[in-house]
C-alpha cells in the first residue's frame, strides 16, 4: 500500500522541474517579481490528536522558512521568513523558523484553535490561517 501511495505522489510530480516543485534557486537573483507568499495549513494529525498531542503540518509557498531576521533580510531573494503561532487567542505568541510541524502537548480536553501567521524577517504578517480542533478527553491510562 505504501508503494502505491508513493507512486501516486511521484506521478503528480512527473514532468515538473525541480524549480516547479521547490521554487527558484536561492543562489541566483530573481528575474521577475515574486508572487505573494501563501500559507497552507493542514488539520492536526488524527492519530496523535486521539492521544492528546496536536501535530499541525504546514508549508509556505513563495517564501522559504529560515532563521534570519531584521530589515536587511528583506533584501534576500527568494523571500524568506518564519511563522508566528497563537493558541486559543492568547495575547502571547511564539516565532518559529524551523520549518517543522507545530507540536502542542498538554492542552486540556475540549475545543481549541491555533492561528499560524506567515511573517517576513521583520515580523510583518504576510498570510495566516486558523484551524479549530477538539482535544478528546483522555482515560485514566495513556
Amino acid at each position: 500500500m505504501g508503494a502505491s501511495a508513493t507512486c501516486a505522489w511521484a506521478e503528480r510530480l512527473d514532468g515538473l522541474s525541480a524549480a516547479d516543485v521547490l521554487g527558484p534557486a536561492a543562489v541566483a537573483p530573481l528575474e521577475h517579481p515574486q508572487p505573494p507568499a501563501r500559507l497552507i495549513v493542514d488539520a492536526p494529525l488524527a492519530g496523535p490528536l486521539r492521544k492528546g498531542a496536536v501535530f499541525i503540518q504546514y508549508r509556505a509557498e513563495n517564501l522559504r522558512i529560515e532563521p534570519v531576521f531584521g530589515p536587511d533580510a528583506l533584501k534576500v531573494t527568494p523571500r524568506i521568513g518564519h511563522i508566528h503561532v497563537i493558541v486559543d487567542d492568547n495575547p502571547w505568541h511564539w516565532a518559529d523558523a524551523s520549518g517543522e510541524p507545530v507540536i502542542l502537548v498538554g492542552l486540556p480536553a475540549g475545543k481549541h484553535k491555533v492561528t499560524i501567521i506567515l511573517a517576513d524577517p521583520t515580523h510583518k504578517p504576510l498570510d495566516s490561517k486558523t484551524i479549530a480542533f477538539t482535544v478528546p478527553a483522555q482515560g485514566a491510562h495513556h
